[in-house]
């Protein structure tokens, strides 16, 4: 979608990150070659995966669910903003 919005922005007369910064979200292949290059959010789509299953292991065994899972991101900055 981010590389969508570059797009439309720069069909629009728009200059970014002059006129206007963009950030994507989940720092897919797609956002190093995006023009400009995409600053985006990485998330750690592994981590966030194995939590999630052992969530769901926990959950049939009776348990009560736990704290809330906060993992961290990590800023991308590129070109765009």
């Amino acid at each position: 979608m981010a590389d969508g919005a570059l797009r439309a922005l720069r069909h629009a007369g728009r200059r970014v990150p002059d006129d206007v910064a963009v950030v994507g979200f989940d720092d897919v292949e797609l956002a190093r070659y995006t023009e400009p290059p995409l600053t985006t959010v990485r998330q750690p789509v592994f981590d966030i995966g194995r939590e999630m299953v052992l969530l769901m292991l926990r959950q049939p065994a009776g348990r009560a669910n736990g704290p809330p899972v906060i993992l961290p991101t990590e800023l991308v900055v590129r070109d765009s903003t």
